[in-house]
């Protein structure tokens, strides 16, 4: 679709499709107009002479029903790139194979295609080779910091035809900002890349009809248990990994799927997403904080949780003029939570009651509990307790860590200093 008739033919299907309406004779000279870099007042002496406030109306009103067929907000000045974008979705739907990445605060993931003959691939309104790229549904990306390591590993496993992979990690850790970094280097390898959400709960073939967004999990239960309209995904994520093609499905997930636990594959990988580990200095450099031999100490505090320092310096910057030596010397090391308790809450209001039950427990122990001694108050069968154990790692509110005799399993300190102030939540 190189030519103002191609565009204006897609745009009157899309119209009729949507909308049942084809395009008026006003609406395709606005078109035609806005198309070729027109002003209002051009194309109103173009079309019979008419009034430069009349193209404006019509205009608004030809953005508003555009906008309706798009499902996004349209504009003269944004118009070309919409329906740039729109067209080459469209396409990826119609040739190749893709890579589906999916994001939501339970899980999440993008769809890059790629096609078997190269000579073949779809084209854009320009007629271009480039990747065709739709990240309008993805969140700004606010930082970028670091993240090689990860970064290296994901592209190895690309490199090896991964065909399922899945990124997990607390909310606001990175996970949509690493993969939106990992985008942006290997879009050259593909043909299509597509992101959407899981926010709302239609079934799976609403995805595979219309993509849109959704959110599969089920809250008050053990770490990834499925809605029961959406237990067909066990299915779905199966025959992505199973089945022979060139593509991959990337999850973004705050809670490890059991699907990933238990189907067996060379196909398949799991990254699990823990903190910065040198790359805070970036932030607090950003911040202006002061005392840069203190930052260490700061980060570590903070898990090196990307949005937990980015709400701690702001803290510090309003409350004590970014001086983190006299910030830490006010908490003693005590854990300050101020505007981090939402997204805390967010993660705890998921847990089942048993979760709640055993967390609660982990949070008032002195030290972290080597093998998980029995406890009579717990009132849980020995299975009861190990399966919520397990549960909690999945969630990335319990890390299991080695010692000198097995392992130990210490609850995240900010979940756990969160848990000691509200004994009830």
């Amino acid at each position: 679709m190189n030519n103002i008739d191609q565009v204006l033919q897609y745009v009157d299907d899309l119209m009729f499709e949507k909308v049942a309406s084809h395009l008026t004779p006003v609406q395709e000279a606005i078109l035609t107009g806005v198309w070729q870099g027109q002003k209002y007042w051009q194309i109103a002496q173009s079309f019979n002479g008419c009034s430069e406030s009349h193209i404006k109306k019509e205009a608004a009103n030809l953005w508003k029903k555009l906008g309706k067929v798009l499902d996004e907000d349209v504009n003269k000045d944004n118009l070309r790139s919409k329906l740039e974008r729109k067209y080459r979705v469209s396409q990826a739907y119609h040739s190749g194979n893709c890579l589906l990445q999916i994001d939501n605060i339970n899980i999440g993931g993008q769809i890059i295609q790629t096609t078997n003959d190269n000579q073949n691939r779809s084209y854009s309104l320009h007629n271009n080779k480039s990747p065709m790229i739709d990240l309008t549904k993805a969140p700004e990306l606010r930082y970028n910091y670091g993240r090689k390591l990860e970064i290296s590993t994901l592209k190895e496993w690309l490199d090896n035809k991964t065909r399922l992979i899945t990124i997990y990690g607390l909310s606001g850790i990175g996970k949509t900002a690493l993969t939106l970094k990992l985008v942006s280097e290997i879009a050259p390898q593909f043909d299509y890349i597509i992101y959407r959400s899981l926010e709302n709960i239609p079934q799976l073939i609403a995805l595979k009809d219309d993509l849109k967004q959704q959110n599969i999990f089920k809250p008050g239960e053990l770490a990834g248990k499925y809605l029961s309209d959406c237990q067909d995904y066990h299915k779905f994520f199966q025959q992505i990994a199973t089945t022979s093609h060139q593509s991959c499905l990337i999850l973004i997930s705050w809670e490890l799927p059991r699907d990933f636990v238990t189907l067996k594959s060379d196909k398949i990988k799991t990254l699990y997403l823990q903190g910065l580990t040198t790359e805070f200095e970036e932030i607090f450099k950003e911040y202006g904080l002061k005392n840069e031999e203190k930052w260490t100490k700061l980060s570590e505090l903070y898990q090196g949780h990307p949005n937990w320092l980015n709400i701690i310096s702001s803290t510090i910057i309003e409350l004590f003029d970014g001086e983190v030596s006299l910030f830490l010397e006010q908490m003693k090391n005590e854990i300050y939570l101020g505007d981090m308790e939402d997204s805390i809450e967010c993660h705890l209001q998921r847990l089942s009651a048993t979760e709640k039950k055993v967390i609660h427990w982990l949070a008032n122990q002195t030290e972290a509990v080597e093998k998980f001694p029995k406890t009579a108050n717990l009132d849980l069968s020995t299975s009861e307790f190990w399966a919520t154990i397990q549960s909690l790692i999945r969630r990335c509110l319990l890390d299991k860590l080695p010692s000198e005799t097995s392992s130990y399993f210490p609850i995240n300190p900010v979940f756990k200093s969160y848990l000691k102030r509200n004994p009830n939540d």
